[in-house]
Formats: structure tokens, sequence, C-alpha cells
């Protein structure tokens, strides 16, 4: 039955990155083993990973990997929609791998960001006098507040 799951795991995980090659070449980018790798750590994890983060693990399969290739790389990632920055306030920029609507909770102390989907949130309209003026791409909802497990841990704000 494990070798079942790891033979799906691994179907879904080489359909995903034909999809990320694929959409690296619709965009002039090159498809290079660094790119596919940042991409597969980023989608690879639950969480919402800095470029920092994400820098220390990539650096194990590739040691002369810079920072700074790898802060570029997730933001190219981003304008190509195969990834994107996840909006805060102040901390160090994040990214999200995962695609499909949802929203984020971040924790104001252990800095965790949340996954969620509430479709409710998927139909916030945009105020009239913003749509006459603008030309909205993305609508996002983010909430900050204290997680359950800082919350139990009896942290006062």
């Amino acid at each position: 039955m494990q070798k079942k799951n790891a033979t799906v795991s691994n179907v879904e995980s080489d359909k995903t990155t034909d999809w990320f090659m694929t959409r690296c070449r619709a965009n002039g980018l090159k498809v290079t083993p660094q790119r596919i790798a940042i991409y597969k750590a980023l989608i690879g994890t639950e969480e919402h990973p800095s470029a920092e983060t994400l820098h220390r693990k990539i650096k194990k399969l590739y040691p002369r990997i810079s920072l700074d290739t790898v802060n570029r790389t997730l933001l190219t990632l981003a304008e190509i929609d195969a990834a994107s920055v996840v909006e805060g306030s102040g901390d160090a920029r994040r990214f999200d791998g995962r695609s499909g609507k949802h929203q984020h909770f971040k924790c104001i102390k252990c800095k965790r960001i949340v996954d969620f989907h509430y479709k409710a949130f998927d139909r916030i309209k945009v105020p009239a006098g913003i749509s006459r003026r603008f030309t909205v791409l993305r609508k996002t909802v983010y909430l900050e507040g204290i997680c359950d497990v800082c919350r139990n841990s009896r942290w006062n704000p």
C-alpha cells in the first residue's frame, strides 16, 4: 500500500514539474536544475518560507547557489504565476507555492502563516470608485492575530 502512495506521489510530482517547465518556457525562461529545485522545495512544504529558508535548503543540493539567485528566482516564479508572495507587514517576504483560491492567517507572535479558504472572501466586491479608476487583477485576504498554539500558551497581547 505504501508503494502505491509513493507512486501516486511521484506521478503528481512529475505532472507538477511538467507544468512548471511548460510555464517557464511559455514565459521565455530557461528550465534549469536550480530553478526546478527551488520550485519543488517551495511546493513541497506546507510552510510559507522566506528566500533565506529556501536558500538554506537548496544549498544542500547546490552549495554554490547564492541567496540572491534564490530570491530572484522566487520573484520570477511569482511573476509567471507559479508561486505567490504572501503580503505582510514588515517581516521578511514569504512565498507560497500553493495554487487555487485561498487566504492567509499570520500569527503576530510566532510568525506562522496558515492557509485557509473561506468562499465568501472569494466574492469580495471591488468598490465602484476603485474599479472606475483602476484595473484590479487580484484580490487577497490576509488576516493577522494570535494562532491557536500561541493562544494556548497563554500569550497575552
